[in-house]
């Protein structure tokens, strides 16, 4: 296998794990039963005039399975804290008792649970639409090679290694899902 081959298929390998981390942080967004300081990854409050994520602001804990606490490290930013907690999208109603923001993660109804299992289903989708783009650029990479001097068997070799990588990517991707859907539906 030629050099400019190992490197394709480096980067391809590279690329592909980087869309299985993207998806795996992307479903840690996503709440099952219990409470989690992730779930508040992303949000973003006004801090100083600039929109901050708000665990670069402030503590976040679970001192239970069902209440996440926000303690920020200056108190003036915890109306906008909670402001962009009500505004971020996540059904929470959080609590400001001067200190810190106490949230309650209301246990989730079998409706809520179908809708997280879709939205997890379509980050899985979205991550396979990119792993199937990054195995359509390789190979169009290894078909350049034909223009080098590569082998027109070494190029097939190469694209079969490519779709090896994409079967692997996506089956990956599947396990991750499978794996969110059981912990959103178990109660």
């Amino acid at each position: 296998m030629t050099e400019e081959a190992k490197m394709i298929l480096d980067e391809t390998n590279e690329s592909m794990e980087k869309a299985i981390e993207h998806l795996e942080n992307a479903l840690k967004k996503i709440r099952a039963g219990k409470a989690n300081p992730q779930m508040l990854l992303g949000v973003k409050a006004e801090f100083y005039g600039s929109l901050t994520p708000i665990e670069q602001m402030s503590n976040i804990s679970t001192p239970d399975p069902r209440q996440i606490t926000v303690q920020p490290w200056d108190k003036s930013t915890l109306s906008a804290i909670e402001k962009a907690i009500l505004n971020s999208n996540l059904g929470f109603n959080p609590q400001n008792d001067g200190e810190l923001i106490r949230i309650t993660v209301p246990p989730l109804t079998e409706e809520r649970r179908l809708d997280l299992v879709r939205s997890a289903k379509h980050e899985t989708e979205l991550a396979k639409v990119s792993i199937r783009n990054i195995r359509r650029s390789s190979n169009d990479l290894a078909k350049g090679l034909k223009e080098e001097g590569v082998s027109e068997d070494e190029i097939k070799d190469l694209e079969d290694e490519i779709q090896e990588l994409t079967k692997k990517y996506t089956a990956k991707a599947e396990d991750v899902f499978a794996e969110k859907e059981q912990e959103i539906v178990t109660i």
